[in-house]
This record gives C-alpha cells, structure tokens and sequence, in this order.
C-alpha cells in the first residue's frame, strides 16, 4: 500500500481565506487584531515556530509583537511580560512559546495569562473547559489535527460522524498543548481513545498500543518514533512531531515522529513534515486570535 499523503500547505491556505473572511468583519467593526508571542531562551523549533507565526500574522494583516526573553530570565520576569499583555488592549491573544527553560515553573507562567486572551487553552480555567467539551479556545495544534482529518474524510466521502464513532484513536504524546487536547477531541467525537507516550516504546509495548489505531496522531517529540511495525494497515497517521536534526552536511532540518517512507507502505494515509500539520497550525492560532477579538466585542 502506498499512502495517501496530505498537503497540508493546500488545507491551510483554504484555510486562511476563511480566516481573511473573519478578519475582514472585525476590520468592518473598528477592530485590528493584535497578537503577541513570548519566548524564552533559543530552543531551534521553538524559534522556528515563532519566524512562521510573524510570517503568517502579516499575510493575514493581524499586527504582531514579539518578545524575546534571554534563557536566564527569572521567574517574575516571564510572569510580568504575560500579565503585561494580559492587559494591553491592542493585544487579543498571547502565546507562550514552548519549551520553557527548566529552572521556570510553567504552571505559574501559564496562570499568569488572561484566560480571554489565552489562545492556547494553557490556562487552568481553559483547560478545563476544553476537558469538559466547552472549549473557549481549541489549541491549535490538535486542531489543525482534526481540521485536516475531516477534511481528509470529506474527500473520500465518508461520514465524519459514522467513521468516528467506529473508529479507535491512538494518540501518542501526553502533552498538555497536544496529547491531551487531542485525547478530549477524540472523546468529544465518540471515538475509541487510547493515549500513551514514547516511555511505552521502553517496556517494548509502544506497537502493541498504536497498531490498535485506526486513526494514529503522533506528537512525542522523538525523530522517527513511529515505523512501519507500529501502524494497522490501512490506518490514518497525523505526525505533529517538529524535530530539529543535524545531517551529515551540518545543516539543521525538521522530522517528525513518523518514519514517512516506511509507513507510507502501510497506511492508508499519512501527513508529511515539513508540510502537514505545521501551516495548518499556525492558520488556526490566527482564527483563535481573531475569535478572541470577536469574543471581546460581545462582552
């Protein structure tokens, strides 16, 4: 089997036209969203992610401020930026780059967002409405995750609903941003969830876990996590992975978690990286800043 492979530059830009739409009425309305990003250290995806989200914000017109924070920044500081954009009004959503420097504790820096500008559902308050299937914002990432798997399901005519219920789906990565949010979608859509992470490929119990996926979203952060060997046939493979990996000329170039090539023989269809899921992330962060500014005209 030769895997249908998505691409995922073409969802996002059918994407971002939407997003157009939505910005266009608010620009209609007096409004000019405005998005911030923080970042704190030079972790290389991390700041990678960052150049493709000041990119996207100004093809889309949405103004963009960024703040770079050195590796070394104390705790109050990080707070203080945060609370600092929680309450500018130019600013509609704000996003706290990951990873964090060790020595930070990301659950106070995550608390010290305004929940109404929280555009990543890191808050405890977002969070928890997104585990209670009330979502005041739908993390990005996981998302673009289901955005491109209906879209997926669309083309070859089937029923969202009627596949979902029917099907189970593996989700590989405990993360807040990404594993768990995409646990509590697939819960929302009826489906059959197993989650688990890249500590389970350690006790040899990784394939027997996956391969029961007939939908597989991967997002542990380990280069070529997922082979052949860990995918049913005929399953759907969704790679969120972003690894930065040095080749033998030097150079530095992004991998997912999925071994493309082999998997590519098993599956039925499989997102590719660079070119899956990443653009269509960072249109949906756009969509989340313009809903947040929507949101603020009806309060």
């Amino acid at each position: 089997m030769t895997a249908d492979v998505i691409d995922g530059r073409a969802v996002a830009k059918q994407l971002a036209d939407e997003v157009r739409g939505e910005l266009a009425e608010l620009a209609a309305r007096g409004v000019t969203c405005g998005l911030a990003t923080v970042l704190v250290g030079t972790d290389y995806a991390a700041a990678a992610y960052e150049r493709r989200l000041r990119t996207e914000a100004d093809e889309l017109g949405i103004t963009y401020r960024h703040y770079f924070l050195g590796a070394d920044s104390e705790q109050h500081t990080v707070e203080r930026v945060v609370r600092d954009l929680g309450a500018d009004p130019a600013v509609h959503g704000v996003l706290v780059l990951r990873p964090l420097p060790a020595h930070l504790d990301e659950g106070r820096i995550f608390q010290a967002l305004e929940p109404a500008k929280d555009i990543e559902s890191v808050h405890p308050e977002n969070a928890g409405l997104l585990a209670l299937g009330t979502p005041r914002f739908v993390p990005s990432t996981p998302a673009a995750v289901f955005h491109v798997l209906d879209g997926w399901l669309a083309e070859q005519e089937l029923d969202p609903v009627e596949f979902y219920r029917r099907s189970t789906i593996a989700v590989v990565g405990r993360s807040s941003n990404v594993g768990r949010p995409a646990v509590s979608l697939a819960f929302q859509r009826q489906a059959v969830v197993v989650s688990c992470d890249e500590w389970a490929s350690r006790t040899d119990r990784l394939a027997a876990q996956t391969r029961l996926g007939d939908v597989l979203i991967v997002a542990a952060g380990v280069p070529g996590l997922i082979r052949a060997e860990h995918v049913a046939p005929g399953a759907i493979v969704l790679d969120v992975g972003i690894n930065p990996v040095t080749g033998d000329d030097g150079r530095v170039r992004l991998v997912g978690d999925v071994a493309l090539d082999e998997v590519a023989e098993v599956a039925r269809a499989v997102t590719p990286v660079p070119g899956g899921i990443g653009p269509v992330t960072d249109v949906w962060l756009m969509r989340n800043t313009a809903a947040a500014a929507a949101a603020r005209l009806r309060t």
